[in-house]
């Protein structure tokens, strides 16, 4: 083959142009929104208007049952500053979650120690300490119920080892009551932590923990600059879906004593209950529910954030 004076070879390393007048195809980025509608319409049908509506009955005396209702504007927001049962409540919930945070996650985090060790029953424990998770949460109530009551098996327990002085009214006694329920939310649950708590712990390498001990760091020390910075995620979970559910606890308490013996141990939910069912006070109680929603989202979404900004440091 023969080249011109001026001709040179074709050039192989790049690919030729694109022929002229032959539009790039655009990959397609938005995703198809119309899938999604079906689902987003029952969504909205089922959820956001309800919701809404809700919302504007919190503003109202409506009754539950009578069409004819007045707007009232913040009077029953200002209703609750004045309501002695509804303060309380509110202080009973805040009590009840921090209280359950900090202890199921306790107990479910030395638990997962425990059952992370090399014991050859670690499987059968595990399975036996997640089991009440996986309990209804009422059958949960109604078993402690019969387990606390005055002539149950807990007291009738002491009276037969001797330590009659420990024999108590546990859900009759205001005193004892709302910690009564703390300890079977705790006990049904912990198993719940430990399992997250668990994961985190077969993920961390035990090549880590080898190297620390070579470096002369004990079991404690090890675990608070080893493994508790890398259980960092199973924290922010555990911690969120615990004080969530202490927040909004309904089912056990009502079990367990229905708020009572008094109003010891009502929490927001079920002054909601009493105060919309027993006693028809459907816009009050709605605006009682509007406060839980606020108190849950602030709670959450500040509690997500000072856990997300430790889980970056900790990383």
């Amino acid at each position: 083959m023969t080249l011109a004076p001026n001709a040179q070879l074709p050039d192989r390393d790049h690919s030729p142009d694109p022929v002229p007048g032959a539009p790039a195809r655009r990959a397609r980025t938005t995703p198809p929104w119309w899938f999604m509608a079906p689902a987003l319409l029952l969504f909205a049908f089922v959820v956001l208007v309800p919701s809404a509506r809700g919302l504007y009955y919190a503003f109202t005396d409506w009754d539950g049952l009578d069409p004819d209702f007045s707007f009232v504007g913040l009077d029953n927001f200002a209703e609750m500053t004045r309501d002695a049962d509804a303060v309380q409540a509110i202080w009973h919930t805040l009590l009840i979650a921090v209280a359950i945070t900090i202890v199921q996650n306790a107990v479910g985090l030395l638990l997962a120690l425990g059952v992370n060790s090399a014991i050859k029953s670690r499987n059968l424990l595990r399975v036996l300490l997640f089991a009440p998770a996986v309990v209804t949460p009422i059958v949960t109530a109604y078993l402690w119920r019969n387990l606390l009551g005055p002539d149950g098996a807990v007291n009738s327990l002491f009276g037969a080892v001797g330590l009659d002085g420990l024999r108590q009214d546990w859900l009759g006694s205001p005193d004892l009551a709302l910690w009564t329920i703390v300890a079977v939310i705790v006990w049904q649950y912990a198993g719940y932590s430990m399992v997250i708590f668990l994961a985190g712990l077969q993920s961390v390498p035990p090549e880590i923990h080898e190297a620390a001990s070579l470096d002369g760091a004990g079991p404690v020390r090890r675990f608070w600059s080893v493994t508790r910075p890398l259980l960092a995620p199973a924290f922010t979970i555990n911690l969120l879906l615990s004080s969530i559910g202490g927040l909004k606890l309904f089912d056990q308490v009502y079990a367990l004593t229905g708020g009572g013996p008094g109003h010891a141990t009502d929490t927001l939910s079920t002054l909601i209950y009493k105060d919309a069912f027993t006693l028809g006070e459907f816009g009050y109680s709605i605006a009682l529910a509007v406060v839980l929603t606020i108190v849950v989202a602030i709670a959450s979404t500040g509690q997500y954030a000072m856990l997300a900004r430790s889980e970056r440091a900790a990383s």
